[in-house]
């Protein structure tokens, strides 16, 4: 699945992920690709002021290579479950 994602985002469209995080985890990584395709990704990060959803946006930027500015949470902003935006 992430490489299937990888090269849909080197096409340059626009991409949704639909994310569940898990915040306050010792580490950030992806730990699983669910049934439905929703990415669940632990963070270090606490879900206070934002945090969780910085590192959540640099953890993508990391991973998948692309800019920080091109990725938008549309939903989710004060909740686990996320809707990304990635163009």
């Amino acid at each position: 699945m992430l490489e299937k994602l990888k090269n849909h985002l080197a096409s340059n469209s626009p991409t949704y992920l639909r994310v569940k995080v898990i915040p306050k985890s010792t580490k950030t990584e992806i730990v699983e690709i669910l049934d439905d395709e929703t990415i669940k990704i632990r963070l270090n990060a606490a879900p206070e002021k934002g945090k969780a959803n910085i590192e959540l946006i640099a953890y993508l930027s990391k991973t998948f290579k692309i800019p920080k500015n091109n990725i938008t949470i549309i939903s989710g902003h004060a909740t686990p479950l996320k809707l990304i935006k990635i163009i």
